[in-house]
Parts: C-alpha cells; sequence; structure tokens
C-alpha cells in the first residue's frame, strides 16, 4: 500500500491539529472555515500527500460528476473531436467525461454501460451499437439521462443530436454525377451501421435522378483505411471497361485507403477515378490529393450533447428534444474540384 492510500482524512486532522469535520469543511466547503485553518489543512494534506477519495461521497450522494461518452471508433478522428468538445463543454459544468469505444461490439457496448451505471454517472453520451435501445432504456429508468450521439433518436425518449445522413449521401453523389461520372461505387460498411445504411440510401436517391448513372456497392467489415486499401485493390483488379470512374466512401478514413490503393495501382485521382469520402477529418484536406468529403460539424455536435444531457438532467421529464444538423460539402481536387 502506498503512502497516500494509507493517509485517511483522520491522520490529517491530527496532522493540522483540528476535527475531522473541519477537514471535511475544507475539503467540500471552505468558505465556511477561517484562511488560517484552511491553510494549516492544506498544509498537512501536502505533506502527508493525502488523496481524496470521491467514491463513498458520490455513493452517499447517489450521483458522480462523470459522464459516460461511448463512440463506435475512438480511431475515427470524427469521434474524437466530437469527445473533444463534449469534455471543454462539460468541464465548464464541473463534469468529468469518461470515454469508451465499443468498435461497433454490441457485448462491449453492454459492458461498458454496466461499468457507467456501477460509476453512478451523472449520465449518458452514446452512439449505439445496432437498433436495441433497450439496456439504454434501463439506464433511463434508473435515473440516468441518455442522449444518443450521432443518432437521430426521433420517436425514441431518448434526447438526440445527428447529422441528416440520408442528406449527406445525396450531395456526395449529386456532386459526382454533376462531375460527369457515370459509374459509381459505394465503399461502406458494415450496413447495420445507421450511420452507413442512411448515406448509402441518400446516394442510391441522388443516383436515381440522374439517368444513365449506375451505382454498385462494395461492401466493406468495418470502416476503416485498410478496409478501405482492400476495396481499392478490388477495384483497380476490374477490367477498364468495368471500373467505376468514381468512388463514394461511407468515411474518410476508407477514402484515404481507397486512395492509396488506386494510386499505387497507377490509377490517377481524379482522371481515372474521382472519390468522395465523408466527415471531413483534418486528414481529408492533407492527403497527397486533397481528398472531397461531406463534412459534418463534429464539435457542434459534442457541444450539443453535453447542453442536452444537462437539460435532460435538470428536466427529466421534459419531452425530448432531438437536433439535427445539415451537412456540407466540401468538394477538393479528389473529384477534380479547385
Amino acid at each position: 500500500m502506498s503512502r497516500s492510500e494509507a493517509v485517511g482524512i483522520r491522520d490529517v486532522a491530527l496532522a493540522a491539529s483540528v476535527s475531522v469535520g473541519t477537514v471535511s469543511n475544507v475539503l467540500n466547503s471552505p468558505e465556511r472555515v477561517a484562511p488560517a485553518t484552511v491553510a494549516r489543512v492544506h498544509a498537512a494534506i501536502e505533506e502527508l500527500g493525502f488523496v481524496r477519495n470521491d467514491a463513498a461521497r458520490q455513493l452517499r450522494a447517489g450521483q458522480s460528476r462523470c459522464v459516460g461518452l461511448l463512440v463506435l471508433d475512438v480511431g475515427n478522428p470524427f469521434f474524437t473531436d466530437v469527445a473533444r468538445a463534449a469534455e471543454r463543454r462539460a468541464a465548464g459544468s464541473n463534469l468529468v467525461v469518461l470515454l469508451g469505444t465499443t468498435d461497433d461490439d454490441a457485448q462491449r457496448e453492454r459492458a461498458y454501460l454496466e461499468t457507467f451505471e456501477e460509476q453512478r454517472v451523472f449520465g449518458l453520451l452514446i452512439s449505439p451499437v445496432g437498433e436495441d435501445l433497450e439496456r439504454l432504456h434501463v439506464a433511463r429508468r434508473r435515473g440516468i439521462p441518455v442522449i444518443l450521439v450521432d443518432r437521430d433518436g426521433t420517436g425514441t425518449p431518448f434526447p438526440s443530436v445527428a447529422v441528416d445522413d440520408v442528406a449527406g449521401g445525396g450531395l456526395a453523389a449529386h456532386h459526382l454525377c454533376d462531375r460527369g461520372r457515370t459509374r459509381i461505387a459505394f465503399v461502406g460498411g458494415p450496413h447495420g451501421l445507421r450511420q452507413v445504411a442512411d448515406r448509402l440510401a441518400g446516394a442510391r436517391a441522388a443516383v436515381a435522378e440522374h439517368p444513365g448513372v449506375a451505382l454498385e456497392e462494395f461492401d466493406t467489415d468495418e470502416p476503416t483505411v485498410l478496409a478501405g486499401r482492400a476495396a481499392g485493390e478490388r477495384l483497380c483488379a476490374l477490367p477498364a471497361g468495368r471500373r467505376p470512374d468514381a468512388v463514394f466512401c461511407a468515411n474518410d478514413l476508407l477514402a484515404i485507403g481507397v486512395l492509396q490503393a488506386l494510386t499505387i495501382g497507377g490509377l490517377r485521382v481524379p482522371d481515372d477515378v474521382a472519390v468522395i469520402g465523408y466527415d471531413d477529418i483534418d486528414f481529408a484536406r492533407s492527403a497527397a490529393v486533397p481528398l472531397s468529403s461531406v463534412r459534418q460539424p463534429s464539435a457542434d455536435i459534442g457541444v450539443t450533447a453535453v447542453d442536452l444531457l444537462l437539460a435532460a438532467a435538470e428536466s427529466p421529464d421534459a419531452e425530448p428534444r432531438h437536433v439535427v444538423f445539415r451537412p456540407e460539402l466540401a468538394a477538393r481536387a479528389s473529384t477534380g474540384a479547385t
């Protein structure tokens, strides 16, 4: 046992020649204690290496000052940006964000949710895996506010913040069609992810408005650079007459992988194949061929998620609010834009 773990509040009281109640007041309500006594207690804390244990206090209060944030893939810079903005916003309300990644695994999601509930978190911000939200209903019934992030919760009791991914898919496909592309490949997956399915649906609807344009799906098991590279290699292997002249990727990580494979395969971007991604992460702008993308307001999503959580904690019986942002097109060299 380390020294800091062995030292308790009674030791601090003894060293400072005050009562345990006075130490507690210094830690929790210092304005109630004389400045000289506060200084003496803090000197004892410093000398003994005392570290306060908030766990017991939180258990008594029935709630901590921690917020659980669960995202699908913390390796995706989009979710990193969401988390960073949420953390900054939460800090302004004396809240700390605990970040977890589910890797699109329902069992992993369940384990995190159980841990967060055991810690009596202030609330949950979650980009859920799949469509089964029963575990979130359980948390809500136990008094934990739940906010859906990057998922439109209309029709559920959970406030939510999302982007219109159907509209975003349409933006990408319309852009490619307007650039004269007629054979579009959609690279994305797994299709169980609502975001992927919505982006594909938007692309299909847009292509249907352009006679003579075809859309072909190239499924991936995961939305990563490696999966994109594998899909790009499949595209390169197709005969020139069957090869798509444009690729719409469900996120930028896939698009970066596709760009790598096309370049290695000797195809020119955008002359031979145009490529557009989704999310507009920082790497999109700095790619060897600057990547066109559909921009999501990641920082606004993180900030709004925390604001919705604070509102839900203040008024748990209020009607859930659902915020849906509109995506924007960021056209760059990978689709021939200047």
